[in-house]
């Protein structure tokens, strides 16, 4: 994949996850805030003060995740942001370590992966 269709695709991601996040503090499942700059989505936990950060890394063309469980990258194949160590999916790993510092369960795409 060239560099702008990485850009594209990583900064289409960043904004679902923002936006999935969003609604779902709207509907009071979660007390989250989102704040972007660039290339980096910040995820703050308001009841608790954690935060996982989301951010794309153009060099290397891939998602890098930092939480409290870990930090992990993120590579694009086959139409899906994978887990360059275990094959998770984004979203779904997004989702549990979403529910694990939220306190709730939540789910963000593609949970049942």
């Amino acid at each position: 994949m060239g560099e702008s269709e990485f850009l594209a695709q990583a900064d289409a991601t960043l904004s679902r996850i923002a936006l999935a996040l969003d609604e779902l503090n709207d509907e009071g499942m979660i007390d989250v805030e989102c704040s972007r700059s660039g290339n980096v989505l910040e995820i703050e936990f308001i009841d608790n003060g954690s935060k996982i950060i989301v951010n794309s890394q153009a060099a290397m063309q891939e998602m890098w995740v930092a939480s409290r469980s870990g930090g992990y990258h993120y590579r694009m194949r086959d139409g899906k942001w994978r887990n360059t160590r275990d094959d998770s999916e984004l979203f779904s790993a997004l989702s549990e370590m979403v529910s694990a510092q939220g306190g709730a369960p939540v789910c963000l795409e593609g949970c049942s992966e």
